[in-house]
Protein backbone atom coordinates (compact mmCIF):
# COMPACT_ATOMS: atom_id res chain seq x y z
CA UNK A 1 0.00 0.00 0.00
CA UNK A 2 0.97 3.61 -0.70
CA UNK A 3 2.48 5.36 2.60
CA UNK A 4 0.76 8.19 4.17
CA UNK A 5 2.44 10.87 4.04
CA UNK A 6 5.00 12.20 6.35
CA UNK A 7 4.42 13.90 9.46
CA UNK A 8 5.70 17.16 10.24
CA UNK A 9 7.79 18.13 12.89
CA UNK A 10 6.64 19.34 16.27
CA UNK A 11 6.04 23.15 15.91
CA UNK A 12 8.96 23.89 17.83
CA UNK A 13 11.49 21.62 15.82
CA UNK A 14 9.80 23.20 12.76
CA UNK A 15 10.46 26.99 13.71
CA UNK A 16 14.36 26.04 14.22
CA UNK A 17 14.80 24.29 11.28
CA UNK A 18 12.99 26.53 9.44
CA UNK A 19 15.69 29.58 10.83
CA UNK A 20 18.09 27.16 9.66
CA UNK A 21 17.26 26.54 6.60
CA UNK A 22 16.94 30.33 5.57
CA UNK A 23 20.86 30.78 6.91
CA UNK A 24 21.79 27.85 4.46
CA UNK A 25 19.58 28.75 1.67
CA UNK A 26 20.74 32.60 1.71
CA UNK A 27 24.48 30.48 0.81
CA UNK A 28 23.53 29.78 -2.65
CA UNK A 29 22.01 31.41 -5.59
CA UNK A 30 19.85 28.68 -6.49
CA UNK A 31 17.84 27.36 -3.42
CA UNK A 32 18.16 23.69 -5.14
CA UNK A 33 21.72 23.90 -4.47
CA UNK A 34 21.25 23.90 -0.76
CA UNK A 35 19.81 20.34 -0.80
CA UNK A 36 23.43 18.21 0.35
CA UNK A 37 23.59 20.84 3.40
CA UNK A 38 20.06 20.81 4.44
CA UNK A 39 19.88 17.11 4.44
CA UNK A 40 22.53 16.98 6.84
CA UNK A 41 20.62 20.02 9.00
CA UNK A 42 17.83 17.33 9.50
CA UNK A 43 20.09 14.31 10.07
CA UNK A 44 21.28 16.38 12.98
CA UNK A 45 17.74 16.50 14.26
CA UNK A 46 17.34 12.83 14.66
CA UNK A 47 20.93 10.66 13.63
CA UNK A 48 19.45 9.81 10.30
CA UNK A 49 17.23 10.87 7.24
CA UNK A 50 13.38 10.91 8.06
CA UNK A 51 10.65 10.94 5.55
CA UNK A 52 9.78 14.43 7.90
CA UNK A 53 13.28 15.25 7.64
CA UNK A 54 13.27 14.71 3.40
CA UNK A 55 9.76 15.93 3.23
CA UNK A 56 10.88 19.45 5.26
CA UNK A 57 13.84 19.80 2.54
CA UNK A 58 11.07 19.62 -0.42
CA UNK A 59 8.75 22.04 1.46
CA UNK A 60 11.68 24.76 1.40
CA UNK A 61 13.12 24.39 -1.64
CA UNK A 62 9.93 23.74 -3.87
CA UNK A 63 10.63 19.82 -4.53
CA UNK A 64 9.01 16.99 -4.46
CA UNK A 65 9.82 14.53 -2.36
CA UNK A 66 10.80 12.10 -4.65
CA UNK A 67 13.50 14.40 -5.91
CA UNK A 68 14.99 14.65 -2.35
CA UNK A 69 14.71 10.93 -1.33
CA UNK A 70 16.73 10.58 -4.89
CA UNK A 71 19.65 12.46 -3.48
CA UNK A 72 19.07 11.37 0.35
CA UNK A 73 19.62 7.26 -0.95
CA UNK A 74 22.62 8.37 -3.61
CA UNK A 75 24.67 9.85 -0.77
CA UNK A 76 26.33 6.96 1.81
CA UNK A 77 26.76 10.00 4.14
CA UNK A 78 22.84 10.43 4.51
CA UNK A 79 21.96 7.06 7.33
CA UNK A 80 18.14 6.35 6.43
CA UNK A 81 17.83 4.33 9.39
CA UNK A 82 18.68 5.11 13.18
CA UNK A 83 22.19 5.04 14.12
CA UNK A 84 24.75 5.24 16.62
CA UNK A 85 25.97 8.10 18.53
CA UNK A 86 29.54 7.27 17.18
CA UNK A 87 29.97 6.18 13.32
CA UNK A 88 32.78 3.65 13.71
CA UNK A 89 34.39 3.25 9.86
CA UNK A 90 36.55 0.35 9.76
CA UNK A 91 38.74 1.24 5.92
CA UNK A 92 38.84 -2.09 4.56
CA UNK A 93 39.98 -0.23 0.96
CA UNK A 94 43.34 -2.70 -0.45
CA UNK A 95 46.03 -1.39 1.72
CA UNK A 96 44.20 -1.06 5.12
CA UNK A 97 43.26 -4.41 4.50
CA UNK A 98 46.01 -5.81 3.87
CA UNK A 99 48.02 -3.84 6.71
CA UNK A 100 45.44 -5.60 8.93
CA UNK A 101 41.36 -3.28 8.47
CA UNK A 102 39.89 -6.42 6.91
CA UNK A 103 41.10 -8.22 10.34
CA UNK A 104 39.47 -5.74 12.78
CA UNK A 105 36.45 -5.59 10.86
CA UNK A 106 35.70 -8.64 11.63
CA UNK A 107 37.15 -8.48 15.10
CA UNK A 108 34.65 -5.43 15.98
CA UNK A 109 31.38 -6.93 14.16
CA UNK A 110 32.57 -10.30 16.82
CA UNK A 111 33.33 -7.80 19.59
CA UNK A 112 29.98 -5.57 19.27
CA UNK A 113 27.64 -8.37 17.95
CA UNK A 114 26.60 -6.28 15.14
CA UNK A 115 27.03 -6.59 11.02
CA UNK A 116 27.98 -3.49 8.61
CA UNK A 117 25.97 -1.01 9.35
CA UNK A 118 24.59 -2.01 12.15
CA UNK A 119 24.02 -0.08 15.60
CA UNK A 120 24.70 -1.39 19.40
CA UNK A 121 21.67 -2.27 21.46
CA UNK A 122 22.67 0.61 23.67
CA UNK A 123 22.54 2.80 20.57
CA UNK A 124 26.25 4.29 20.87
CA UNK A 125 27.52 2.32 18.09
CA UNK A 126 27.19 2.28 14.25
CA UNK A 127 29.90 -0.10 12.60
CA UNK A 128 30.71 0.08 8.86
CA UNK A 129 33.59 -0.64 6.42
CA UNK A 130 34.56 2.19 4.24
CA UNK A 131 36.17 2.95 1.62
CA UNK A 132 39.73 5.02 1.11
CA UNK A 133 40.47 8.27 3.48
CA UNK A 134 43.20 8.98 1.64
CA UNK A 135 45.10 8.17 4.10
CA UNK A 136 47.52 5.12 3.79
CA UNK A 137 50.48 5.78 5.46
CA UNK A 138 48.63 5.70 8.58
CA UNK A 139 47.22 2.16 7.64
CA UNK A 140 45.02 0.55 9.09
CA UNK A 141 42.75 3.69 9.73
CA UNK A 142 39.75 3.80 11.92
CA UNK A 143 37.43 6.59 11.92
CA UNK A 144 35.06 7.62 14.06
CA UNK A 145 32.34 10.90 13.31
CA UNK A 146 34.64 11.31 10.63
CA UNK A 147 37.77 12.07 12.85
CA UNK A 148 41.15 9.84 12.47
CA UNK A 149 42.48 6.54 14.66
CA UNK A 150 45.60 5.36 12.91
CA UNK A 151 47.73 3.02 12.89
CA UNK A 152 45.08 0.60 14.30
CA UNK A 153 45.33 -2.77 16.15
CA UNK A 154 42.69 -5.21 16.74
CA UNK A 155 43.22 -4.82 20.42
CA UNK A 156 43.38 -0.87 20.41
CA UNK A 157 39.77 -1.02 18.02
CA UNK A 158 38.17 -3.07 20.38
CA UNK A 159 39.38 -0.64 23.12
CA UNK A 160 38.37 1.82 21.05
CA UNK A 161 34.75 0.79 21.32
CA UNK A 162 34.74 0.19 24.03
CA UNK A 163 35.36 3.43 25.51
CA UNK A 164 33.18 5.09 23.38
CA UNK A 165 30.16 2.79 24.82
CA UNK A 166 31.62 3.65 28.60
CA UNK A 167 31.71 7.57 27.65
CA UNK A 168 35.59 7.62 28.82
CA UNK A 169 37.69 10.35 26.80
CA UNK A 170 38.62 9.77 23.32
CA UNK A 171 40.79 11.57 21.46
CA UNK A 172 41.70 10.86 17.54
CA UNK A 173 45.12 10.64 16.26
CA UNK A 174 44.81 14.09 14.68
CA UNK A 175 42.12 16.60 13.94
CA UNK A 176 39.82 17.69 16.84
CA UNK A 177 37.90 16.43 19.62
CA UNK A 178 34.89 13.77 18.88
CA UNK A 179 31.34 15.08 19.11
CA UNK A 180 28.32 13.08 18.46
CA UNK A 181 27.15 12.23 15.13
CA UNK A 182 24.49 14.30 15.10
CA UNK A 183 26.76 17.61 16.17
CA UNK A 184 29.01 16.37 13.14
CA UNK A 185 26.33 16.61 10.98
CA UNK A 186 25.57 20.06 12.30
CA UNK A 187 28.82 21.08 11.38
CA UNK A 188 28.13 19.35 8.18
CA UNK A 189 25.42 21.57 7.17
CA UNK A 190 27.90 24.57 7.64
CA UNK A 191 27.55 25.91 10.82
CA UNK A 192 30.26 26.85 12.95
CA UNK A 193 32.22 23.93 15.17
CA UNK A 194 32.02 25.29 18.98
CA UNK A 195 34.60 22.76 20.31
CA UNK A 196 37.34 24.33 21.76
CA UNK A 197 40.61 24.23 19.60
CA UNK A 198 38.52 22.63 16.85
CA UNK A 199 39.70 24.52 14.20
CA UNK A 200 43.03 25.17 14.74
CA UNK A 201 42.98 21.22 15.43
CA UNK A 202 44.41 19.28 12.47
CA UNK A 203 46.90 16.59 10.41
CA UNK A 204 49.24 16.60 8.28
CA UNK A 205 50.20 13.63 5.86
CA UNK A 206 52.71 11.01 7.21
CA UNK A 207 56.26 10.53 6.06
CA UNK A 208 54.95 7.70 3.54
CA UNK A 209 53.02 10.67 1.68
CA UNK A 210 55.37 13.06 1.86
CA UNK A 211 58.36 11.51 -0.06
CA UNK A 212 57.68 12.33 -3.21
CA UNK A 213 57.61 15.64 -2.74
CA UNK A 214 60.67 15.78 -0.74
CA UNK A 215 62.42 13.79 -3.84
CA UNK A 216 61.18 16.57 -5.62
CA UNK A 217 62.50 19.44 -3.82
CA UNK A 218 66.12 17.32 -3.59
CA UNK A 219 65.69 16.86 0.10
CA UNK A 220 66.35 13.44 0.46
CA UNK A 221 68.76 10.88 -1.45
CA UNK A 222 67.49 9.67 -5.00
CA UNK A 223 65.29 6.00 -4.69
CA UNK A 224 67.44 3.22 -4.75
CA UNK A 225 66.78 0.74 -8.12
CA UNK A 226 66.29 -2.86 -7.08
CA UNK A 227 66.90 -5.23 -9.91
CA UNK A 228 65.35 -8.91 -10.27
CA UNK A 229 66.89 -11.30 -8.25
CA UNK A 230 69.51 -13.37 -10.57
CA UNK A 231 70.15 -10.35 -12.74
CA UNK A 232 73.09 -8.20 -13.59
CA UNK A 233 72.67 -4.46 -12.58
CA UNK A 234 73.20 -2.38 -15.91
CA UNK A 235 76.43 -0.65 -16.26
CA UNK A 236 76.64 2.72 -16.33
CA UNK A 237 76.04 4.24 -19.43
CA UNK A 238 78.58 6.70 -21.21
CA UNK A 239 78.24 8.93 -24.18
CA UNK A 240 78.62 5.97 -26.66
CA UNK A 241 75.63 4.43 -25.40
CA UNK A 242 73.21 8.30 -25.64
CA UNK A 243 71.89 7.36 -29.31
CA UNK A 244 68.68 7.33 -30.23
CA UNK A 245 66.54 4.67 -30.01
CA UNK A 246 65.76 2.90 -33.25
CA UNK A 247 62.24 3.18 -34.58
CA UNK A 248 59.88 0.23 -34.47
CA UNK A 249 58.57 -0.36 -38.21
CA UNK A 250 55.76 1.57 -38.85
CA UNK A 251 52.74 -0.37 -37.93
CA UNK A 252 54.20 -2.40 -35.05
CA UNK A 253 52.95 -2.76 -31.64
CA UNK A 254 55.06 -0.77 -28.91
CA UNK A 255 56.38 -3.23 -26.32
CA UNK A 256 53.67 -1.78 -23.94
CA UNK A 257 50.90 -2.70 -26.45
CA UNK A 258 52.54 -6.23 -27.56
CA UNK A 259 50.55 -9.18 -25.98
CA UNK A 260 52.37 -11.10 -24.19
CA UNK A 261 52.67 -15.09 -23.72
CA UNK A 262 51.96 -15.10 -19.70
CA UNK A 263 52.59 -12.23 -16.44
CA UNK A 264 55.73 -11.38 -14.70
CA UNK A 265 54.25 -13.15 -11.66
CA UNK A 266 53.25 -16.15 -13.45
CA UNK A 267 55.65 -18.81 -12.02
CA UNK A 268 56.33 -20.24 -15.74
CA UNK A 269 57.05 -16.70 -16.79
CA UNK A 270 61.21 -16.87 -18.62
CA UNK A 271 61.95 -14.36 -16.30
CA UNK A 272 60.85 -16.31 -13.21
CA UNK A 273 58.08 -15.57 -10.09
CA UNK A 274 58.55 -11.88 -8.84
CA UNK A 275 59.23 -12.75 -5.16
CA UNK A 276 58.54 -15.70 -3.16
CA UNK A 277 55.45 -15.96 -1.18
CA UNK A 278 55.52 -14.24 2.36
CA UNK A 279 58.33 -11.36 0.40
Amino acid sequence: MPQLPAPDYPDDVRARLEADAREIIARYPDSRSALLPLLHLVQSQEGHVTRTGQRFCAEVLGLTTAEVNAVATFYSMYRRKPSGDYQVGVCTNTLCAVMGGDAIFEALQDHLGVGNGETTGDGKVTLEHIECNAACDFAPVVMVNWEFFDNQTVDSAKRLVDDLRTGADVEPTRGARLCTFKDTARILAGFPDEREGAVEAGGSAGHASLVGLRLAKGESSPARVVHPRGAEAPRERTSEDRTPPEQPPAGHQSSHDAPQDTAASDPNHPAGPVAEEGE
